[in-house]
C-alpha cells in the first residue's frame, strides 16, 4: 500500500536485487543518493543510474505511469482535492515518486489559500509579486505532501471565450513568459514546477479532439517563446496537452516533444500527460518523448510489459524516460534549501495578506468620469453616507472555475462584506439577486450605487466530459467493458458539480445588462464591478455608467481588496493583459465545436491593429487615482535584446503606480502592429519623478529559420516607443536598433528588477 493511502500493489515483478551485506537498508537508498548529490560526491545523472541499477523491470516500468489503479477513475474529482496523486513511487528503495497537486490559484488539496486567478495576477504586471505567490503556493503544496505542482499555465489567450482563460496570463507572449517564469521560480523553492499545456491549447469544449494547424512562423515565434522562457527559468516538467497539432496528438508529437523541447531547447526534465484522456499510444507516446502517463495505471500498465517482452518496446527507451524522471526528482530534492514549512502558513495571516495585496494590484479601473461636481466618481467620497450594493454576485464567494484548479479556502470575503467592513459608519443596503425593482429602489435612495455582475463557474471554466463522452480518444483496447462504464461514470459525477466550458457570448448575461441599465437610470452615480476571467464586452451599457471596474475572480480576500480600491485606501493597480474590443467580429473566429482550427499570428490587440479597429480598452490599459507621465530617454538594442531608460513622473496629488510599457513595431506598413518588448511596474509619490531601466526582449522582432533553427532580425523599419498601453500612434517612436549605447550607466538609476 502506497503512502497516499489509495494505491494497491503494482505489477508482478521478479525478486528485487539484493543489497550488499552491511550496506544501508534498501528503504534508505533514495535518501542516500540525495545526500550524495547534495554533498557533491555524485551528480544527478549518476544518482539516477545508481537507483536504476537496483530496480526490477516491473519497478522500472512503474515509473512511467500513475500508481493508482484504474478502478479509481470515477473518484478522481474527489481524490484530487484530498491527497497527492502519485506516480512512480518505489517504497522498497524509498523512492517517493512524483506526488502531484494542481495549483493555478492555490493548492487544490484540502483547505488552502485562494489567490486571485492567474489572469488577475497577470493584470498586476508584477513578476516580483508573482514569484511571491509562487513561493506561497509551493509551500502549501509541500505541506500537503506533494512535491510536484502543476501551477504554471502559459497557454496564450487566443480568444476570450476560452473557458479556462482565467488560468492563463493573457494574450501576449512577453507578458506571459515573464509572469510564468516568475511563478516557476517561486514554486521551485519548495516543489518541482510543471508548465502546461504544451502546446497550442486554448479551447475547452473540443480540447480532446481539436487539431490545430499552424505555420512555422506563428508556432515558433508566437505560441512557443513563452514556453521556452519558462523552461529557461528552470521548470522541472512539462504537461502535454490533449489537443492535436498538425495532425498528431501531443503525447505522440515527436516534432514538439523531442525535436523542439529537448533537442532545440535543451530541456532535461520529464514530460507528463494531461490526465486520463491525454495518452493515446502507450509505446508511441514513450518513443515520442512523453515520459509519464497520468494519473492512473491505464494504457501503459496494460500494454508496456507485453511490448517490452515482444521487443516492440526497446529497453533503452524505457531507461531514457526513467533517467529523466529520477534525475529531475533527485536534483530537486538535493538542491532544495528551504526547510519544511509549518502547517500554520496554510491560509495563515501572511498568505492572506499576500492574497489581498495581489487582488488590489490586479483590479483594473476602466472608466472613472465625473458626474455632477467635476470630480471623478472614484474613489468614493468621504461624504458618501448611503450605498446600494446590488447584483447577483454582490454577496457571493465567487472564486472562479470549479474544475481541476478549484481551491477551497477556509473563508472568503464577498464584495458586500468587504464594503461593510471598510465602511462601518455608512448605510449599505443590498437586495435579493434577480429583483430588479428592489435594486432600482435601493439605488434611487442611495448616494452611490454599486452593481456587481459578471460570470461564475457555470459561465466559463474547465470543460467537463458529458455522459456522451467519446472514450475513443483512449483507443480501441480501452473502449469497452468496465473501463468505459467507469469513464462514463466519472463524467456524470463531474458534470453534477462543474459545468463550465467555453463561453457562448462575450457579453454579460442579459439579466445583468438589464440590471445595469435600470440602476444607472435610477442613480447617475453608479459603479459597475465586473467579475470574470477575461474580456467582457460592455458596448450595450458602458456609456451609461461613469465608473467601471474589472475585479476578476479575486480570491479569498477579493472583497476586502475591492473595498480598499473603491474607497481609495489603495490605488487600482491593474492593467489589462488583453484587449477588450467593441465588437466580437474584431477578434478571430471562435467555434466551440470545431474539430480543426488554424492559428495564425493575428489575434487580440494585434488583429485590431492590423485591421484598423479602435478597441474599447487597449491591451495594457488601466486608470489610476493620479496622473503619471512617461518619456523615453534612451535605449540600447540588438538581436540579443537590450534595455531602455524611461523618465516617469507622478504629476498628480497622491501616490500612484504605473506600468512602464515598451512597444516596438515595423512602422513601414500603413497600420503598424505593436509588439510588447518589456515592462516595469513602479510606484511614485505625488510629484516624484524617477528613471527606470527596463529589459527588452528581442524575440518579437526576430524570425526563426526553419532549416537552420537560427534566429535573426526580422526585416522592417522597426521603432520603439514608451507608453502606458498599446499605442495607437507611432509619432513619438525612435529607431529600435541602436549603434553605440545612448544609455547613461549612472548607478543611481533604477534597474529593472521586476522583469
Amino acid at each position: 500500500m502506497q503512502s497516499m493511502g489509495i494505491v494497491t500493489g503494482r505489477r508482478n515483478a521478479r525478486p528485487p536485487k539484493q543489497r550488499r551485506a552491511g550496506g544501508p537498508p534498501e528503504g534508505d537508498a533514495y535518501d542516500e543518493v540525495v545526500q550524495e548529490i547534495r554533498a557533491g560526491r555524485l551528480d544527478a545523472d549518476a544518482g539516477a543510474e545508481r537507483l536504476i541499477e537496483r530496480l526490477t523491470d516491473a519497478e522500472l516500468l512503474g515509473l512511467l505511469d500513475g500508481d493508482s489503479p484504474r478502478r479509481l477513475l470515477p473518484l478522481i474529482p474527489v481524490l484530487l482535492h484530498r491527497r497527492p496523486f502519485v506516480a512512480g513511487a518505489v517504497p522498497r528503495l524509498g523512492i517517493p515518486g512524483i506526488r502531484f497537486s494542481d495549483g493555478a490559484r492555490g493548492v487544490v488539496i484540502g483547505e488552502s489559500t485562494a489567490f486571485p486567478v492567474t489572469m488577475a495576477r497577470a493584470a498586476t504586471w508584477d513578476p516580483v509579486l508573482e514569484e511571491q505567490v509562487g513561493e506561497a503556493i509551493g509551500a502549501e503544496t509541500r505541506i500537503r505532501g506533494a512535491n510536484y505542482s502543476a501551477s504554471v499555465c502559459v497557454n496564450l489567450l487566443r480568444h476570450p471565450a476560452w473557458g479556462r482563460a482565467q488560468e492563463c496570463y493573457g494574450e501576449d507572449p512577453v507578458l506571459t513568459g515573464r509572469m510564468g517564469s516568475a511563478m516557476t521560480r517561486g514554486v521551485r523553492v519548495h516543489t518541482m514546477a510543471c508548465v502546461k499545456h504544451f502546446a497550442l491549447n486554448s479551447m475547452e469544449d473540443e480540447r480532446f479532439e481539436v487539431d490545430v494547424s499552424v505555420d512555422d512562423h506563428a508556432l515558433h515565434e508566437v505560441y512557443l517563446p513563452h514556453f521556452k522562457a519558462v523552461i529557461d527559468a528552470g521548470a522541472d516538467s512539462v504537461m502535454s496537452a490533449y489537443n492535436r497539432v498538425r495532425g498528431e496528438y501531443m503525447d505522440v508529437n515527436r516534432p514538439l516533444l523531442t525535436d523542439v523541447l529537448r533537442e532545440e531547447w535543451g530541456f532535461t526534465g520529464f514530460v507528463t500527460s494531461d490526465w486520463v484522456f491525454g495518452t493515446h499510444a502507450a509505446v508511441g507516446s514513450l518513443e515520442a518523448g512523453m515520459d509519464v502517463e497520468m494519473p492512473l495505471r491505464l494504457r501503459r500498465a496494460h500494454e508496456l510489459p507485453a511490448a517490452l517482452r515482444a521487443g516492440t518496446l526497446h529497453h533503452a527507451t524505457v531507461l531514457r524516460s526513467a533517467r529523466r524522471i529520477l534525475r529531475t526528482t533527485l536534483l530537486h530534492a538535493a538542491t532544495r534549501t528551504e526547510p519544511q514549512p509549518s502547517a500554520d502558513v496554510v491560509a495563515g495571516s501572511a498568505h492572506r495578506a499576500l492574497a489581498r495585496h495581489v487582488a488590489e494590484e490586479s483590479i483594473v479601473l476602466l472608466a472613472n468620469r465625473p458626474v455632477d461636481d467635476g470630480v471623478p466618481l472614484l474613489p468614493l467620497s468621504a461624504t458618501t453616507r448611503r450605498i446600494a450594493v446590488v447584483g447577483r454576485l454582490a454577496d457571493r464567494a465567487n472564486l472562479g472555475d470549479h474544475g481541476s484548479s478549484r481551491v477551497r479556502p477556509p473563508t472568503t470575503v464577498s464584495p458586500l462584506q468587504g464594503l461593510r467592513e471598510a465602511l462601518p459608519d455608512t448605510q449599505i443596503t443590498s437586495t435579493p439577486a434577480g429583483n430588479v425593482r428592489a435594486a432600482v429602489a435601493a439605488a434611487a435612495a442611495a448616494d452611490t450605487a454599486i452593481v456587481v455582475v459578471g460570470f461564475d463557474q457555470h459561465d466559463e471554466g474547465e470543460s467537463v466530459v458529458t455522459g456522451g463522452v467519446d472514450v475513443g480518444v483512449l483507443g480501441a483496447a480501452l473502449d469497452s467493458g468496465r473501463l468505459r462504464s467507469a469513464i462514463t461514470g466519472v463524467a456524470h459525477l463531474a458534470s453534477r458539480f462543474v459545468r463550465g466550458g467555453d463561453r457562448t457570448s462575450l457579453r454579460l448575461r442579459p439579466s445583468d445588462e438589464r440590471l445595469i441599465l435600470a440602476v444607472a437610470a435610477a442613480n447617475p452615480r453608479t459603479v459597475v464591478v465586473l467579475i470574470g476571467g477575461s474580456a467582457i464586452l460592455t458596448e450595450a451599457w458602458r456609456d451609461r455608467v461613469p465608473a467601471l471596474v474589472l475585479a476578476w475572480y479575486g480570491g479569498m480576500e477579493g472583497g476586502r481588496a475591492l473595498a480598499d480600491v473603491l474607497t481609495g485606501v489603495v490605488e487600482p493597480g491593474g492593467r489589462l493583459p488583453f484587449v477588450i474590443p467593441t465588437d466580437p467580429a474584431h477578434l478571430p473566429p471562435f467555434d466551440r465545436e470545431a474539430k480543426a482550427v488554424v492559428y495564425d499570428d493575428r489575434w487580440g490587440q494585434r488583429r485590431l491593429d492590423e485591421e484598423g479597429h479602435t478597441p474599447a480598452f487597449p491591451f495594457g490599459f488601466g486608470l489610476g487615482y493620479t496622473t503619471i507621465d512617461h518619456r523615453l530617454l534612451g535605449h540600447r538594442f540588438d538581436d540579443t535584446g537590450g534595455t531602455a531608460e524611461v523618465l516617469v513622473t507622478n504629476t498628480g496629488r497622491r501616490e500612484g503606480s504605473t506600468v512602464v510599457q515598451l512597444y516596438a513595431a515595423d512602422t513601414a506598413p500603413e497600420r503598424p502592429v505593436a509588439q510588447l518588448l518589456g515592462f516595469r511596474k513602479v510606484t511614485l509619490q505625488a510629484g516624484e519623478e524617477r528613471v527606470v531601466r527596463v529589459v527588452l526582449d528581442p524575440t518579437p522582432t526576430l524570425e526563426r529559420d526553419p532549416v537552420t533553427r537560427r534566429w535573426s532580425a526580422r526585416a522592417g523599419d522597426w521603432a520603439l516607443q514608451a507608453a502606458q498601453h498599446s499605442p495607437s500612434t507611432w509619432a513619438s517612436a525612435v529607431p529600435l536598433r541602436t549603434g553605440d549605447s545612448d544609455l547613461d550607466d549612472d548607478p543611481a538609476r533604477l534597474p529593472d528588477t521586476a522583469g
